[in-house]
């Protein structure tokens, strides 16, 4: 028996022997951090949608992103393969080729395989193309290229260029006699600048995005070209969970995964008009009440077509969250008693527990049981555990830091996962309810968002269960197994 099938049948309940197919909805934020919804205990907003699904399924308050940022997350979640181990797989610009080799196992390709329509809606941020992407022909390879059927994307962050949706291979909406082109290292054309021309700006940056302006907004890069091609921030959510809608609607007859990666609530926050004011928090906390709106909006979908009982829908975020990210929204002078990581210390890019334990929803009507549940899961599990759910065998050399945690996921074990690595600048070793934070020399705080960034030049301790914030390093008093987490992070960082 394999590694990921006897921990598979480690938990109180199993599968019967035929596979099961239910639909698979999986939402996936953007920096919304543990503390950041009302079913996880904010007040200063509420996530009435979100809320639903807590109350009708699991919530989990020990599930974790694999790294504190977003590429490297979404890059595990996809292969099942800690993104530390391959080079390149950091936050990528927006023209950058795609990080996922076509013809490897993805969780994507894996239910493809099982029988199911497969389709990705919103952020990407995986690459795309081979290098030098013409914006203007055909760009491939990308989601189509590695399991997906259908895709409509921001190719990569909303704060990035090129500012245009990609649907499967091209642009949209683009004029050919107006092409696009886009630079990361210098300025193209005559195009405005948010460094050169703060005077064309509704969003000001705080640091750095002061280059191509699109929509009133400067972002990270150049671009010219594209003008009818150009997204408006305000209706994105709209345009995202409309095309998300759409792809359940077409798929409702069969089987289908779907990808649902909000912009929402990664900066720029420029939320619609009718979610503007709707918190006390300012446009990141209005920011949430439209994400949920949008969770709302695919539940009600899967009521309206009586696909809900036989429906799980996931929801978690990429990473911990960050205040200010770049931008002058008000984010932190209207933060009030707000805390975005709830106990937890650290947030976005942080090594602490804030960089990578985040909110995990999971609700299928009948099957998974409601409740709480503090297994230890990650979000690179999700590949070994929905094969097994579907009855897909997976290459030995496939997904090979995922493991089968699919009755915790299911809510028939309170077990998950004995062991997770956990990454930002450097690797953390959590076990049980011990977590070493490996040494290294990077800095104690990133200055442009104010985040504790948990780095320090000797190797730290904490029991994590007694002290949720990280406040009480014991790497002094218990020598012997700071030692011992060290020598089990090198075994896992050699493959072994």
């Amino acid at each position: 028996m394999n590694r990921r099938a006897f921990l598979g049948l480690c938990g109180a309940g199993l599968l019967s022997a035929e596979a099961a197919r239910p639909n698979i909805v999986l939402i996936y934020a953007d920096d919304i951090g543990y503390g950041d919804l009302s079913c996880y205990g904010a007040t200063a907003v509420k996530t009435p949608h979100l809320d639903r699904l807590a109350a009708e399924g699991l919530r989990f308050t020990d599930a974790h992103s694999s790294s504190a940022t977003c590429t490297p997350s979404r890059y595990s979640m996809m292969t099942g393969e800690y993104a530390w181990r391959k080079k390149g797989t950091g936050v990528l610009p927006g023209d950058a080729r795609l990080i996922i080799d076509p013809g490897r196992v993805t969780l994507p390709a894996m239910l493809q395989k099982a029988g199911y329509k497969t389709g990705v809606v919103g952020k990407w941020h995986l690459g795309l193309g081979t290098g030098n992407i013409d914006w203007n022909g055909e760009i491939k390879p990308g989601p189509l290229e590695i399991g997906f059927n259908k895709a409509f994307l921001l190719p990569a962050t909303g704060d990035r260029v090129p500012c245009v949706y990609v649907e499967d291979h091209r642009v949209v909406g683009l004029d050919p006699a107006d092409p696009i082109r886009v630079d990361y290292s210098k300025p193209i054309g005559n195009e405005p600048t948010g460094k050169k021309n703060p005077e064309l700006l509704k969003v000001h940056p705080s640091h750095g995005h002061d280059m191509a302006i699109v929509n009133g907004v400067s972002r990270i890069g150049y671009m010219t070209g594209g003008k009818k091609a150009l997204w408006v921030d305000e209706d994105m959510a709209d345009v995202l969970t409309g095309k998300a809608l759409e792809f359940i609607e077409k798929q409702k007859a069969e089987p289908f995964f779907l990808f649902f990666a909000t912009h929402d609530i990664h900066v720029p926050r420029v939320p619609h008009a009718r979610f503007a004011g709707k918190t006390s928090m300012g446009p990141r906390g209005d920011a949430i009440a439209e994400l949920d709106w949008c969770v709302g909006q695919v539940l009600r979908k899967l009521d309206a077509l009586g696909l809900t009982r036989n429906t799980l829908v996931l929801f978690s975020s990429d990473n911990g969250p960050v205040v200010d990210d770049g931008y002058k929204d008000d984010a932190v002078e209207k933060l009030g008693g707000h805390k975005p990581a709830g106990p937890l210390r650290g947030g976005k890019y942080s090594n602490f527990e804030g960089g990578t334990r985040v909110p995990l929803l999971a609700r299928w009507p009948g099957r998974v049981k409601p409740g709480v549940s503090g297994a230890l899961i990650g979000q690179q599990d999700l590949l070994a555990s929905l094969a097994r759910l579907t009855g897909q065998t997976l290459p030995g050399d496939a997904a090979p830091d995922s493991v089968d945690v699919l009755a915790a996921l299911l809510g028939d074990s309170r077990k998950g996962r004995s062991a997770i690595v956990e990454h930002a600048r450097a690797l953390s070793y959590r076990e049980g309810d011990w977590k070493m934070i490996e040494g290294n020399d990077g800095p104690a705080m990133n200055r442009g968002t104010n985040t504790e960034l948990g780095n320090a030049p000797a190797a730290q301790l904490f029991h994590v269960a007694k002290d949720r914030g990280e406040r009480v390093d014991l790497a002094v008093k218990y020598p012997e197994r700071v030692r011992a987490m060290e020598a089990a992070l090198e075994r896992v960082r050699a493959g072994r």
